[in-house]
Order: structure tokens, then sequence, then C-alpha cells
């Protein structure tokens, strides 16, 4: 009896060093496995940071970039709007030149009216011009015409007065007087007549009452 109590207390403690040794063995192998566990997830997390860096990385550049394009986008909205803002000054002004030119067509139609108005005005002057022209070149011719009658006649009268004076004085002489009533009853006067007065005269009377002074010979 007292054999047994010592072999089963020696084969419990075998059990429990065989036990203990085979927990342990696990607990080694398990402990190996979580370390190489904790080892690959240490370098898949290490892996995941630089992954996570380089796309932090790309993000921050890719939102410079954005950034650069925002900024570029905005200079050229203000480039855009500057340039609408032009065209539609460059409308306006496109406008007012055709308004000014639209006047100034509207002003050189009316000044080619003026001056059609003007030439016509300025041909019918110079034909007024040219018939006054020769209406005082008819009257010059006239009035030289006159002074020469006037001429004429002046002489003629200064004849005639001295012929008056010579007929007067044979008149008032009784022996003139008396040889001309007798060659006057030898040779009796013709008809006494407008055309021999105005012959007597030396002046040339037509039928419209215009008369001209005969040059005496």
């Amino acid at each position: 009896m007292k054999l047994i109590l010592p072999i089963a207390l020696a084969l419990a403690c075998i059990g429990l060093a065989l036990a203990l040794y085979m927990t342990n063995k696990d607990d080694t192998a398990q402990h190996e496995t979580d370390t190489g566990a904790i080892a690959d997830y240490s370098n898949k997390l290490a892996s995941a940071e630089m992954k996570v860096a380089i796309r932090e990385g790309t993000m921050l550049t890719f939102s410079n970039r954005v950034e650069e394009s925002l900024s570029g986008a905005l200079v050229f909205s203000n480039q855009l709007m500057e340039a609408q803002a032009a065209i539609a000054r460059g409308g306006e002004q496109m406008t007012n030149l055709s308004r000014q030119i639209a006047e100034v067509k509207s002003e050189n139609q009316t000044l080619g009216r003026r001056v059609v108005n003007l030439t016509n005005q300025i041909a019918s002057l110079t034909g007024q011009l040219a018939l006054a022209g020769a209406s005082l070149t008819q009257t010059n011719l006239e009035l030289v015409q006159a002074h020469k009658d006037y001429a004429l006649l002046e002489n003629r009268l200064r004849i005639d007065v001295a012929e008056r004076i010579v007929a007067e004085r044979k008149f008032n002489n009784p022996a003139e007087l008396q040889a001309q009533i007798k060659k006057l009853k030898q040779h009796p006067a013709g008809v006494i007549s407008a055309e021999g007065i105005y012959a007597g005269l030396n002046i040339e009377v037509k039928s419209n009452g215009w008369c001209h002074v005969v040059a005496p010979n």
C-alpha cells in the first residue's frame, strides 16, 4: 500500500512534468508563431504606412496641382471676364462707329446734293453772266454807235445852224431875197416830204422807229 502511493505520486509528477513540458512546448511554438505573425503584421504595417506616406505625398502633390489648377482657372476666369468686357466694349465701339459711319454717309449725301445744287447754281450764274456779258457787249457797241451818231448829229447841227444863219441873213437881204424868189419862179420846188427832210438831215429812220445817222459825204 505504501508503494502504490509513491508510484502514483511519481506517475502524477511525471504526468504533470509531461503536461508542463508539452504546455511549454506548445507555448513556445505559439510564441514563435505569434512572434512571426507580429513581425509579419509589423512589416505589413510598415509597408502600409509607407504606402500611406506615398499616397499622402501623392495627395499633397495632387492637392498642390489642384490648387495650381484652381489658381490658373481663377486667372483664366478673370482673363475670360476681361476678354468678355473687352468684347462688350468693342461691340459698343463698333456700334458707335457704325452710327458715326451712317451719319458721315448721310452728311456726304447731303453735301453731295448741296454740291449738285451749287454746281447747278454756278452753271446758271455762268449762263446769266454769259448773257449779261453778251448784253453788255451789245450795250457797249450800241453806246459806241450812239456816241458816233451823237458826234455826227452834233456836226450836222452845227452845219444846219450855220446854214440857217446864212439863210436868215439872205432872207434879211432884199437883193438876195429877190434873187431867191426869181430862182423859185424859174425852178419850182418839189413836194416836201418827211423822207426828203430826213435825207437832208442825213438821218435814216426805219419803220420800227429806229434811227440811224448817215455820215455825210
